[in-house]
């Protein structure tokens, strides 16, 4: 499982509410692609909530750090379970919890994706939320696989991971060739036509996909700083590309929501 640190494009503790119950000044601070992450992730969580009626929601963050998207769902009323390898990690979450007094809704539990069934079980899962993990797997298909024998029938998969061409074009820009070619073919990185096949191959039928930072990861941070238009415009055209195939395709990170099927 990857380090705990949690990164740039994971969503913040404040980052999953809905934009309609969040201040524009938490929303200021995080990233463009933070902000379209978060805003994602809870508007499939909430239509899968409506449409199989399940309430609460059980989730499981797999590599979930200290807790900042944990804790956000928790107090969205939702149980969460977060699984880290790092003891360190857990403690931070566990502080976090208390003092946002949501203990009785988070869990941490050490360990890694090859002891998710022995930690939560079987068809015990409503969400499994995997971001910046699945590059870190030594067998991702087993990784996989793994997720879907926890989730429930109809269960949602959220699914993030690193771009294998955007890697490879950001060294090709800094004069760094090799390495675009070495990247091409590294295992930790993927392209839409791998991940749709591992996610078959486990049983997943895909829901949604996009391309997570295609253009709002390349914006210098001064440029949607110089006012709150350009940054909604930069918003707005970073919704509008994600689901292209091309921009996805060269996205930084590609974000797929996944069901059983």
């Amino acid at each position: 499982t990857r380090p705990s640190q949690e990164s740039s494009t994971r969503p913040s503790q404040e980052s999953s509410t809905r934009p309609s119950q969040e201040s524009s000044t938490r929303r200021r601070q995080r990233s463009v692609s933070q902000t379209f992450l978060g805003d994602l992730l809870t508007e499939q969580l909430a239509d899968w909530q409506q449409e199989t009626g399940t309430d609460p929601i059980t989730i499981v963050d797999l590599g979930g750090g200290t807790g900042g998207l944990a804790t956000s769902l928790a107090g969205q009323g939702h149980a969460v379970t977060v699984i880290d390898p790092s003891p360190d990690a857990l403690a931070s979450l566990e502080r976090r919890a208390a003092e946002s007094q949501l203990s009785d809704r988070v869990t941490a539990l050490q360990g890694d994706a090859g002891d998710l069934v022995e930690l939560v079980g079987t068809e015990s899962v409503d969400v499994l939320i995997c971001h910046r993990v699945l590059e870190y797997v030594d067998q991702p298909a087993d990784a996989l696989r793994e997720m879907a024998a926890c989730l429930r029938p109809a269960g949602l998969l959220s699914l993030l991971v690193a771009g294998r061409r955007s890697a490879a074009l950001t060294h090709a820009l800094n004069g760094q060739f090799r390495s675009a070619r070495e990247v091409l073919d590294d295992e930790r990185r993927f392209d839409p036509d791998r991940l749709k096949r591992l996610l078959g191959q486990s049983g997943f039928e895909i829901v949604a996909q996009h391309g997570i930072g295609a253009i709002a990861d390349l914006v210098p941070e001064s440029a949607p700083a110089r006012s709150q238009q350009s940054r909604e415009d930069l918003f707005a055209l970073e919704h509008e590309i994600s689901t292209d195939p091309v921009f996805r395709a060269l996205a930084p990170y590609l974000h797929i929501a996944a069901r059983l099927s």
